[in-house]
């Protein structure tokens, strides 16, 4: 599985470091109430609603690097509008690498 990195973030700020930390802090505070928000919705089997969440956290995934998991939150996020869960499994352990990175950030 790939991992979470900061290539995206470092081009975007172009060696200022404080702009670069502003993106980070920024990903820290909104990530883990994205994620909470999915999984809320996920439970209730809202599917509908939980799409919409899984296409707000496929700019985080972009933004941190993981170009084949973005592919797997486009699937997954087309699969869960027509009612199907395939693609949860992989979708959620990109969730669960994104937050184990940014803990160690």
């Amino acid at each position: 599985m790939e991992q979470p990195n900061q290539t995206y973030i470092d081009s975007l700020s172009g060696g200022d470091e404080a702009f670069k930390q502003k993106l980070i802090d920024i990903i820290k505070k909104e990530y883990p109430e994205e994620k909470q928000v999915y999984f809320d919705n996920y439970n209730a089997k809202n599917f509908k609603l939980a799409a919409d969440n899984v296409h707000k956290l496929k700019h985080k995934i972009s933004i941190l690097g993981l170009e084949k998991s973005y592919d797997v939150a486009v699937a997954y996020e087309t699969n869960l509008l027509e009612g199907s869960i395939d693609q949860k499994e992989e979708f959620e352990a990109i969730l669960n690498a994104i937050t184990i990175y940014l803990e160690d950030l």
